[in-house]
This record gives C-alpha cells, sequence and structure tokens, in this order.
C-alpha cells in the first residue's frame, strides 16, 4: 500500500509541477528553464553535471563551468518544488525527490544520476 501510495503522490507531483511551471510564466521560470536546457544538456552529455536524489543538479568533478547556470536552475526547482508541497500539503523534500525519480527514469543514456541510497551511477 505504502508504494501505491508514492506512486499516486508521484504522479500528483509531475502534474504539479507542470501545472505550477506554467502558472509561473509571469515570473519567467518555464521561459529560464527553457532557455537553460541546452547549456544543462551539455553539461549532462560531458558527464559534468549529474541529477541527484534530491532533484536537483549536481557537479560531478572538480571543474564547475556555468556554475551560474545550475545555480539558477536549482533555485527555479526549488521555487516550483515549495510551490507544489505547499499545494499538496508536503514537504519540498519529498516533491523534489519524488520529481528526482521521475527524472531518473527519463534521462539519456550515459548521462549521471544519484539512486535513493545516494550512490551515483551512469544511465
Amino acid at each position: 500500500m505504502h508504494t501505491m501510495k508514492h506512486t499516486v503522490l508521484t504522479i500528483m507531483a509531475f502534474i504539479c509541477v507542470m501545472f505550477c511551471v506554467q502558472n509561473a510564466l509571469a515570473d519567467g521560470i518555464k521561459d529560464r528553464m527553457l532557455a537553460r536546457l541546452p547549456v544543462i544538456n551539455a553539461l549532462k552529455a560531458q558527464g559534468l553535471v549529474g541529477e541527484n536524489n534530491q532533484g536537483y543538479l549536481e557537479f560531478r568533478s572538480g571543474q564547475k563551468p556555468n556554475a551560474d547556470v545550475i545555480s539558477a536552475e536549482n533555485a527555479d526547482r526549488q521555487t516550483v518544488y515549495q510551490a507544489i508541497a505547499t499545494r499538496q500539503n508536503t514537504t519540498p523534500a519529498f516533491v523534489g525527490q519524488a520529481r528526482a525519480a521521475q527524472i531518473a527514469e527519463k534521462e539519456s543514456p550515459g548521462t549521471w544520476v544519484q539512486s535513493a541510497d545516494g550512490a551515483w551511477k551512469k544511465k
């Protein structure tokens, strides 16, 4: 039953992410996230950035090119997770973890993802 509840909440969180991002157009969150995507994808393809188990981007090496882009993306994700958490009466951490699981499922082969237990692996 716990797994079913977690699955339902994960799906709800994903729907809310899309809803909240669309509602946040006034703040430009969706536009900013879309604009950063090419840089983020390039950093992921180079193996410099991965998706951690909290729903945020994390550098995987000592090199940190475009750190401002990664920082801005994580800040916008935090804003979205907080908005979802408020609506769902849960925590931003839970929303981020649920989103991390969704991202890990959809990541391209060769990108770094962090499992729930903290281990990093290439997908």
